[in-house]
């Protein structure tokens, strides 16, 4: 039975507390620190690493942390997580990011549908729409291709399908996969829009207008913005944009859109880009087995997220060294700084990703705790 408890009632916790704490400048000098770089790794799919050699923690340490795991059941958690116990309490909610790009433990069935099967049947669907964009069976009016697509949205909805965007944009070039250009319009700001309406041509522009709810002002005050400067180029807004919704929303039935492609109350919005709200926009850009091959790599690295092994499971240890790092050495804050350009936004999308779920002030039953949830997160390149 898995027990849901504080951090600070747990007794490994305070065992972790009560150990001598690493000099992590002495650790990592000499050929003590070149054996600890070696030492302290662990695969994480796709011939890449995990290295912690340089993170304050020692063997002693790491025991510790394995003893936190087990006590706090983890894997047992992850486990009632993607085989459809309800992990939202707040809102009493499945939590299914993961079946968009495979299925780890059970079949998932809600109101009589089978999650994975959903979620594949969208993917089919905008899979099915972008190649007959880039074979040019949709055109614009003048029977011309498409040669831009414009994502509309916000949070969630922009932050992570434009760190892919861009983390793949020149690699898709290179190698032949670059299909149309991608731009993006976030902020409610008009000199956001129009900056980027300014550098593309509309006729040829395809807009995905991405709102769960149908009914988010931001979004929908930048789609009359998109709509007016259609109109104003005499062009019919509605063979230019698609959406990406709910099936309940106002959207979802619309004849304003080209098509329709729907997420459900099961998919955060910071965990949204490998659902549609990613592969739309993806898949027109880069061509769908681009976004297949991307699925593929995120469900490999879920799949090393169900390991029960703290030092097999580069996920959790990282989570767990991170509890270490916030609540027993007092970190308040977290760097990301990507060497790679291509990585510029994955900060600002990591940021969302961690504050947004840890920084939590209650726990899971809505009571207050007396310990840092999490720390800030920033950085760029």
């Amino acid at each position: 039975m898995i027990n849901w408890k504080n951090l600070d009632t747990l007794a490994s916790f305070e065992k972790l507390n009560s150990l001598e704490k690493v000099n992590l400048a002495c650790a990592m000098s000499g050929e003590e620190g070149a054996e600890r770089v070696k030492k302290y790794t662990a695969p994480m799919g796709a011939d890449m690493d995990f290295n912690y050699g340089a993170r304050a923690v020692n063997d002693e340490i790491l025991c510790a942390m394995k003893e936190l795991s087990e006590e706090a059941q983890l894997a047992a958690k992850f486990e009632a997580l993607y085989n459809g116990e309800v992990i939202n309490t707040g809102e009493k909610r499945l939590v299914m990011h993961h079946m968009t790009r495979g299925q780890l433990g059970e079949d998932v069935v809600v109101d009589g549908v089978n999650k994975r099967e959903f979620y594949l049947e969208q993917q089919k669907k905008f899979t099915d729409l972008a190649n007959k964009i880039h074979a040019g069976e949709i055109t614009n009016a003048a029977g011309e291709k498409f040669t831009t697509v414009v994502q509309i949205g916000i949070g969630g909805s922009d932050l992570g399908p434009r760190a892919m965007y861009l983390a793949l944009e020149n690699w898709a070039k290179v190698n032949g996969y670059f299909k149309m250009k991608a731009e993006f319009i976030s902020n409610v700001d008009p000199d956001d829009a129009a900056a980027v309406l300014k550098n593309i041509d509309v006729a040829h522009s395809i807009f995905v207008l991405v709102s769960k709810s149908g009914t988010t002002l931001e979004t929908l005050t930048n789609e009359s913005f998109v709509k007016d400067a259609l109109k104003n180029a005499g062009l019919d807004a509605s063979k230019h944009m698609v959406a990406v919704t709910s099936e309940t929303s106002p959207l979802a039935k619309s004849p304003d859109y080209l098509a329709a492609f729907f997420m459900d109350d099961y998919i955060g919005g910071r965990y949204s880009s490998t659902s549609a709200v990613g592969g739309v926009v993806l898949s027109l850009a880069f061509g769908p087995k681009v976004f297949e091959c991307f699925l593929a790599g995120a469900h490999e690295a879920d799949e090393i997220a169900k390991e029960k092994d703290l030092f097999k499971n580069p996920a959790m240890l990282d989570a767990v060294i991170g509890v270490y790092e916030r609540n027993v050495l007092g970190y308040e804050n977290t760097a990301v700084l990507p060497y790679s350009q291509a990585l510029s936004r994955f900060p600002a999308h990591l940021q969302q990703l961690d504050m947004e779920s840890n920084g939590k002030s209650v726990n899971r039953f809505g009571e207050p705790v007396n310990y840092s949830t999490g720390p800030v997160i920033f950085g760029e390149p």
